[in-house]
Order: structure tokens, then sequence, then C-alpha cells
């Protein structure tokens, strides 16, 4: 089993499909790390060599913040628009969707399950 960037990745799977399981790298950026190691892409991480996996690894914490430092990052950018109290920060801090969506119908994710009304009939 492979580890990089202290995630297990799946051993069976594709190596561009298996980086996909490190927080902060998606499909575009997986693709260009194996083109810049010099890996085939229908090769599994299983037939990769020692060596291999530390150019990946080496390449990951070269170019790349992932997991940890930047769930840390993007954790400290709301608590600054929190305490800055924009209307951004407003709207994490209130727990309603940030980015300009309506909120009279729909919104269950930000909001959790909907709250019955107290006397409200049934239609």
């Amino acid at each position: 089993m492979a580890r990089i960037a202290g995630v297990n990745i799946p051993t069976q799977k594709r190596v561009v499909i298996a980086l996909q399981y490190i927080h902060g790298i998606g499909p575009k950026f997986a693709e260009k790390i194996c083109t810049g190691v010099g890996i085939p892409a229908e090769r599994r991480v299983s037939q990769l060599t020692d060596a291999e996996v530390l150019q990946i690894r080496e390449a990951i914490d070269r170019d790349y913040m992932v997991e940890g430092d930047l769930r840390r990052e993007v954790s400290q950018n709301i608590k600054r628009l929190m305490d800055l109290g924009c209307y951004r920060g407003l709207r994490h801090r209130k727990g309603l969707p940030v980015r300009g969506q309506r909120t009279h119908t729909n919104a269950r994710t930000r909001k959790g399950p909907a709250k019955p009304i107290a006397g409200k009939k049934k239609a």
C-alpha cells in the first residue's frame, strides 16, 4: 500500500485515479503529476516501484498544498471572513448559503433538516 501525503492510496486503481484520494488533488493535478514524473496513464499503483512513489511524493510536497495544510488554510480564510464581519462572513456564521443562492426553498444542506412550524395546517 502506497502512502502519499499521509493518505493510504488504493493499490488496485490506476495512479491518476488513486492520487485523487488525496485532499487537494483533482483530475487535472493528478494528470499533471503523472506526466511530470513520467508515469503512463494506464499504470496501476501496485505496479509502481519505490523510486516512482518517492518521485510522486516529492512532486506533491514541492508543488501542491494538500491535506492538513490545505484544510487549515481554508478554515483560516473562513475564520478571517467571519472576524471581518463582511457579508460572506455573516453567512458563514449563520450557516446559510454564501454564494447568493435562494433560501426561501432549498438550501437544506446548509440550513439542516426542515423544522416544523407549530399551528400550521396541512394542505
